[in-house]
């Protein structure tokens, strides 16, 4: 039985690692499009950097011999000896380590310098996660004081949750996220739907899957690990169904995003009593994880006014400290496998639970004082966030060269990035706007009329779609008509790279775009436009300018349709 369990134990490893999938297609699926490869690329390091670093200090810290109960004692026996090495336990403590970098990676997304997430993956994986893991699992005081977190809601989710919270936090909100009046007062927050919730949805079922080897790798009987497959399957099945419950309610439809989400909170919630708990108390940790989600992301959004793209501070922070308590007050005897402790609910007492507390408030404390260090000594010195060029263009062409991670398709984000807005420049006075009506209203069946409109026609890259459309609307620009294009020329497009070749471009993406002015200038639209495109380079575009100048008669079938007449 001991051989099983042992090979049970690699294969749990296994379904860990590939969680990291999950992860990636989770993150990939509630961002936009033009980072997609930025986020497959930063998922795929963080395993990486966190092996090197791992092996060269992590595990030690981690797994070594206990020092004053703070730290286990560095050591190379993977190089020294080994053929008496704990391969097992390496492989198995390493994919948590890296369970808990790429947690980070989704809050911070979309925004974030390539170069700063790998420095700052490699301080949580060589120093951050091993140390405070040390004193949960390694020996240390929280292991001599009894604390309890079976699987990581505290070591793993809470401390990629802070490190998420406050990485975001000293990052900044993307651009667009929030709306601010004259006086710097936020007043609206803008959604930035995801721009593929079908791969969102695998992310989150590969998870799932991932997760019976997260909870259950270390079990050490048939019966416990059937508990513990019990718990895990009730909590976030329960989470799900109240936060559909719960949004239906609220927003009048059940919300999907929302719903996948409160599938891994109700995960990483029954993660640390996942082994001590019963079916009852799966059902309310669920709950609790359901609910729980849904106020994070609005508290985030509307209060700490922190922009997270894929709600990973509602679900492993909050969660990972709910889980982390919800220990103290659920562990029952009748879980196979525990023989002494007792939660609150069940009669135990209160002490259970304050030491639930205490390892609570160490472990947050000491994730919260090193990420920040880590995070202002990288802002300092390399800097956390790109350009705002950079990020409206899109992380996969300005920080790996890729034209886009889907080639061969036109994909144009609809998000709510650079929303039209009222301004100073924007004219909406009532007279105008019945002046306008009554000049496109009437019917005119002989000659026509002089509109004194005039319409610009703006074919552009697709890159540079909201910086164009933040021009016009600057310039008091009220509506647009965009339609996605493709164009091609004689000329050869920009040389990006593809797995060391150069990629010869010659039909492109493009955005057309329609406007229709009055009262400003056509020459003002003009210069806003090429001032937003202008690159110097080959394919910024082209600009064309007809006089809107007369109402026309169109007969189709039986009925009469009025049209205004382009006349270039």
């Amino acid at each position: 039985m001991s051989e099983t369990f042992s090979v049970w134990f690699l294969i749990g490893a296994a379904l860990v690692f590939w969680m990291q999938a999950g992860f990636a297609m989770v993150e990939a699926g509630f961002t936009r499009a033009k980072n997609t490869g930025n986020i497959l690329m930063k998922n795929l390091m963080d395993f990486c950097i966190g092996t090197v670093v791992f092996i060269l200090i992590g595990f030690g810290l981690l797994l070594g011999e206990d020092v004053v109960g703070l730290i286990g004692k560095p050591g190379f026996d993977i190089f020294t000896s080994y053929e008496n090495f704990d391969w097992s336990n390496f492989v198995f403590n390493l994919v948590f380590c890296a369970t808990t970098a790429t947690i980070v990676s989704g809050a911070m997304a979309e925004r974030t310098k390539f170069l700063s997430y790998c420095i700052y993956s490699g301080v949580i994986s060589a120093l951050i996660y091993p140390i405070e893991a040390h004193w949960v699992w390694g020996g240390g005081f929280l292991a001599q004081m009894g604390f309890h977190d079976f699987a990581g809601s505290a070591a793993i989710h809470m401390v990629g949750g802070i490190s998420a919270l406050i990485g975001a936090k000293l990052l900044g909100p993307r651009i667009g996220k929030f709306e601010k009046d004259e006086t710097g007062k936020i007043t609206k927050v803008n959604a930035f739907p995801g721009h593929n919730l079908p791969i969102g949805c695998l992310g989150v079922f590969i998870l799932w899957l991932g997760w019976y080897g997260f909870n259950g790798a270390a079990a050490t009987s048939v019966e416990q690990l059937g508990s513990i497959f019990v718990t895990t399957t009730i909590a976030p099945a329960i989470a799900t169904v109240v936060c559909m419950i719960f949004t239906w309610i609220k927003y009048g439809k059940p919300d999907v995003s929302m719903c996948l989400n409160a599938s891994l909170a109700g995960l990483v919630a029954i993660t640390a009593p996942c082994d001590v708990t019963d079916a009852f108390g799966a059902i309310v940790i669920g709950a609790v994880a359901g609910l729980l989600v849904v106020f994070g992301v609005w508290f985030l959004d509307y209060k700490l006014r922190i922009d997270d793209p894929v709600g990973a501070v509602a679900v492993h922070c909050l969660n990972g400290i709910w889980g982390t308590i919800a220990t103290g007050l659920f562990a029952t005897t009748s879980a196979p496998g525990n023989d002494s402790l007792v939660g609150l609910f069940y009669g135990g007492g209160v002490k259970p639970l304050l030491i639930q507390l205490l390892g609570f408030a160490a472990i947050a404390a000491w994730t919260a004082v090193t990420i920040t260090i880590a995070f202002v000594i990288i802002k300092k010195c390399v800097g956390l966030r790109v350009t705002e060029e950079e990020e409206i263009v899109g992380l996969d062409s300005t920080e790996h060269g890729l034209p886009s991670a889907y080639a061969g398709f036109s994909i144009m984000d609809i998000s709510n990035t650079m929303t039209m807005a009222i301004n100073e420049n924007t004219v909406l006075e009532p007279s105008q706007i019945e002046k306008k009506a009554e000049m496109s209203v009437p019917v005119v069946r002989e000659g026509g009329i002089d509109t004194g409109m005039s319409k610009v026609v703006i074919i552009a890259r697709l890159s540079k779609y909201d910086a164009l459309k933040k021009a016009m609307n600057d310039l008091g620009v009220t509506g647009m008509t965009v339609t996605q294009v493709m164009g091609c020329g004689i000329q050869k497009g920009a040389g990006d790279m593809y797995r060391g070749v150069e990629v010869d471009a010659t039909l492109l993406p493009k955005v057309k775009v329609e406007v229709v002015v009055s009262n400003i200038p056509v020459e003002s639209v003009i210069a806003a436009a090429k001032k937003a495109l202008y690159t110097g380079n080959i394919g910024d575009g082209k600009i064309f300018v007809y006089n809107v100048s007369k109402v026309v008669k169109i007969r189709t079938g039986e009925e009469d349709f009025e049209a205004l007449q382009d006349v270039e």
